[in-house]
């Protein structure tokens, strides 16, 4: 299934990673187009053995699926170029943040089947969290094969489109916050007197076995956290700080403006026919 990726960055990288190494997509069938970026598309070709080129017609004819990589404020230029040369049965995935169904569909002037992805950092190792908004042309073969895209990256939710300012939020800026909390930690350690190469395996595994819990269990966050706590414990001495400053609530507040964000960023591509 001839795939062409419009836009060469880290996050149509990752995607190709992964679509490559599950199967889901051959090499040969990956086509790349960068507007000005020689050495990265030479770069892509050498590491995955997929076409690059710069001609936009040929790169798009009888593509079955093209997917929109470019950055967000490039999106009208970038549709612009494909959309002579789309086919009409073409499947369009848009990883660009905040650029709406609407928008895609009025620029290129067609009926196309339209998806709206939204991936985080993760994607790059495979562990993603993927939420995906379609279109009331997606025929169902057209979404089993971004079932299948996207499941090579990690997990993937579908997800109403206006959902998606919330997902970017929470999991697309996700990992942002995780690496916060890691950092914390990685101070603490130095503060208490471990050594970096001490404190940070132990950090990871931390983390990491705190998300198998939560994946393994039926339990909830709050009854897991629960759990470790004893009265008068090291856990409740510490959990007692983090309440005191109110870290949940800048949790939520962090991830409620994220969300806010992400939909003021969105508003230039709301309501495409009245501009």
């Amino acid at each position: 299934m001839k795939t062409a990726f419009i836009g060469a960055g880290s996050m149509a990288e990752a995607v190709i990673t992964g679509a490559i190494s599950s199967g889901a997509l051959a090499a040969d069938q990956i086509h790349v187009i960068n507007k000005c970026n020689k050495e990265r598309l030479e770069e892509l070709k050498s590491r995955y053995g997929i076409h690059t080129s710069y001609d936009t017609a040929e790169i798009l004819k009888d593509s079955h699926i093209v997917v929109l990589a470019t950055k967000p404020k490039d999106a009208k230029d970038a549709i612009q170029k494909v959309k002579k040369h789309l086919s009409p049965s073409a499947l369009i995935i848009s990883l660009m943040a905040g650029v709406t169904i609407d928008f895609i569909a009025h620029e290129t002037s067609a009926s196309h089947a339209i998806i709206r992805a939204m991936p985080n950092t993760s994607a790059t190792i495979g562990k993603s969290a993927t939420a995906i908004a379609l279109n009331e042309h997606v025929t169902e073969e057209q979404k089993m094969t971004a079932l299948a895209l996207f499941s090579s990256i990690g997990l993937t939710k579908i997800v109403k489109e206006e959902q998606l300012d919330a997902v970017t939020g929470l999991s697309g800026s996700g990992p942002a916050y995780i690496y916060y909390v890691a950092e914390a930690m990685e101070q603490a350690a130095e503060e208490i007197g471990l050594e970096k190469e001490v404190a940070k395996p132990l950090i990871i595994q931390t983390l990491l076995g705190a998300a198998e819990m939560l994946s393994a269990t039926d339990g909830e966050a709050e009854q897991l956290r629960k759990a470790v706590m004893s009265p008068g414990g090291t856990t409740e001495a510490g959990i007692h700080i983090l309440e005191n400053k109110e870290v949940k609530q800048a949790f939520v507040r962090c991830i409620t403006e994220a969300t806010a964000q992400s939909k003021r960023l969105g508003l230039p591509y709301k309501n495409p026919i009245q501009q």
